[in-house]
């Protein structure tokens, strides 16, 4: 049925037309021989469980090869021609080993290349088993790896070791060679994607099936072991280097050349470990990827799975938890439900979180919930409860691990936001609206943290300001704004934190609200303030604009309030002042300008003299900063009418 039978010659050798270059035999080749006995044997016994997860099979055999190359079994134990006892030098043995081993490793390069690759690919082109695109993804260039080592790395070092009486030296000859062995990088990226390929045909081609399984019959291991080979074969060149350099004697004329052919082996070792570990990262993605049943796009380069596993969520509106599961990345964390009915994934994604601005730390003192810590994002604030101490630590140690890789990677990650570097910032104030809050749990309080009303359970609800967290009450909680961290949605908030964000005027007191800091008289305030003068805010096209009365009272100096005029008795509108940055404007129409600004908010205002101007500047950067005592050598009523 297959042409490659009829030039099978007897007792399963190839003939002498589809022979490799004739090599001395070696006790290596039994060395190999014995080696792929024990392989072929472990391979029969995995059958079954590669059977029922193939798209594992190559990272267990890569693993099992590294075990393999670190216990150093696959050594010989005598070179070729030498007697036991033989007081040849250690260099020289070692050398001759690496012959043999070269020699023994061209063998199986052949294989591949001219007869599995081959024969596959004449019957491709019949059409007869796969289409030739997909034989040629199978091997990659192994192609270019075999001509290398056949027609130029095993000759040099055969006829080296011929020479060695003369020249004993390896050292020039693998420096020489070595960049070339970077072309194994390939051949190992897409190694993973070959093994699957062989996997899946199999599956789908009985012909295709039917030829792989006559030729490992006269091969004696599978196709996907004699793929490994190349895998393993520069970590191999290594170990034998490190060995020969060792044995050198200080005088040898190959100190040199030997010392920076194993740097540059080295460099291609890590560079193909490099490449074995991204397959198997990408691997772990995969899997993960699977579990979620596809619902969330993480199989991407830049994404590393640091820690999975259950954990307890603790609830803000009773004194319960229930089971989560998280996926900690470098970039994100997945917050799951584990599904009750497991068809096609384990778990549903019920949430997102950044790694940008998150925040980990542990919950201090909460005997109600022993070994609960705290994971602070821009989307979501968790309260979480860990199993044992331990547990708790190794997560914290995860996230925090994770938070510190991010910030090193980003150099625009900061706590203040257009605040100058030597201000003092006030995170909660910034933070307002751009992330996530810590809901403060119900049972910890029994009256509304604004208003200072008791709960009840019939007239007088709980509910959590979006903002800052609080539990308030509906009157409290009765305003809208839109909050950055859930992409700009309108959100339940109070009413200090609306005035925050938006810089809305609250016009007049709602049904049942009780009076608050708006209600401080101009002239009560103005008498004892840190400043107050007549001032114009303009609107957001800096054209137009209201005059008032602005006072920044000595009492609340954090609050900047806005009065239509200098005898009212209720302010129309507050800006609290922490985490601003005050700023400068070019005089324009011999008007003196500066502003307020913070995220998204900007406030211009008009001052009538350039004095009155610096002042309220000079002022307002201390408040913004914190700052809330009266200036050095000025009075505390200094303020009182600035025009």
């Amino acid at each position: 049925m297959f042409a490659w039978r009829d030039k099978q010659a007897p007792h399963g050798q190839t003939t002498a037309t589809s022979q490799p270059p004739q090599l001395p035999a070696s006790p290596a080749s039994q060395s190999f021989s014995q080696t792929a006995a024990r392989l072929q044997e472990e391979q029969e016994n995995k059958e079954e469980e590669q059977q029922q997860d193939q798209r594992r099979l190559s990272f267990k055999c890569v693993r099992s090869f590294r075990h393999k190359i670190s216990e150093d079994n696959w050594r010989r134990r005598q070179g070729p021609g030498l007697e036991p006892g033989s007081k040849e030098p250690e260099e020289k043995k070692i050398a001759l080993e690496l012959l043999e081993t070269e020699q023994a490793y061209v063998n199986r390069l052949h294989l591949l290349d001219q007869v599995f690759y081959t024969e596959l690919m004449k019957e491709a082109k019949n059409g007869k088993t796969v289409p030739e695109e997909v034989v040629k993804m199978m091997f990659s260039n192994i192609s270019s790896i075999y001509q290398f080592h056949a027609k130029f790395f095993l000759p040099e070092l055969q006829k080296r070791m011929e020479d060695w009486s003369c020249n004993p030296r390896i050292g020039d000859v693998i420096q020489k060679l070595a960049p070339f062995l970077k072309m194994y990088g390939e051949y190992v990226k897409n190694f993973d994607k070959a093994v699957e390929l062989i996997t899946v045909w199999s599956e789908k081609s009985p012909p295709f099936q039917e030829l792989i399984a006559d030729i490992q019959v006269c091969a004696n291991l599978t196709l996907q072991h004699h793929m490994l080979e190349p895998v393993q074969r520069i970590p191999r060149y290594e170990l034998l280097l490190k060995d020969y350099v060792r044995k050198l004697p200080p005088e040898s004329p190959d100190k040199d050349d030997a010392e920076k052919a194993l740097e540059m082996i080295f460099m291609v070792a890590k560079h193909s470990n490099a490449a074995i570990a991204e397959m198997e990262r990408l691997q772990k993605l995969w899997v993960v990827y699977q579990r979620l049943g596809l619902e969330d796009d993480i199989v991407d380069p830049s994404n590393e799975l640091i820690k999975e596993g259950p954990i307890q969520k603790i609830s803000t509106r009773n004194k319960s938890t229930s089971e989560k599961y998280l996926f900690l990345f470098n970039n994100m964390l997945l917050y799951c439900v584990p599904k009750v009915i497991q068809v096609g994934a384990e778990f549903h994604v019920h949430l997102r979180i950044d790694m940008d601005s998150m925040k980990v730390r542990q919950e201090l003192n909460d005997m109600q919930f022993p070994h609960a810590f705290l994971v602070s994002g821009k989307q979501r604030t968790l309260e979480l409860q860990a199993r044992s101490e331990e547990e708790m630590n190794a997560w914290i140690k995860a996230f925090q691990d994770a938070i510190d890789r991010k910030e090193k990677r980003s150099e625009t990650f900061k706590t203040a936001v257009h605040g100058p570097s030597d201000a003092v910032s006030h995170p909660q104030a910034e933070e307002l609206g751009r992330r996530a809050p810590q809901w403060v749990r119900d049972n910890l309080v029994t009256m509304c943290m604004r208003c200072k009303e008791p709960f009840n359970a019939i007239v007088r609800r709980r509910h959590h300001c979006r903002a800052c967290g609080y539990v308030v009450c509906a009157h409290c909680s009765d305003y809208r704004a839109e909050l950055q961290y859930d992409r700009n949605r309108l959100n339940r908030v109070c009413q200090e934190c609306y005035i925050f964000l938006t810089g809305h005027v609250v016009l007049e007191d709602r049904e049942g609200k009780h009076k608050g800091i708006l209600e401080k008289g101009a002239a009560e305030v103005s008498g004892k303030s840190l400043l107050c003068s007549s001032l114009q805010l303009l609107d957001k096209n800096g054209k137009g604009g209201t005059r008032g009365w602005f006072v920044i009272p000595q009492d609340d100096p954090l609050v900047l309030y806005i009065y239509a005029a200098p005898q009212d008795v209720r302010a129309h509108t507050s800006i609290p002042l922490l985490g601003y940055q005050v700023k400068d404007l070019p005089q324009g129409d011999s008007r003196h300008l500066f502003q307020l600004a913070q995220s998204r908010q900007l406030y211009t205002f008009v001052a009538d003299t350039e004095e009155l101007k610096r002042r309220w500047m000079r002022v307002m950067a201390r408040c913004a900063a914190g700052i809330t005592g009266p200036e050095e050598g000025e009075d505390a009523d200094s303020g009182e009418e600035a025009d």
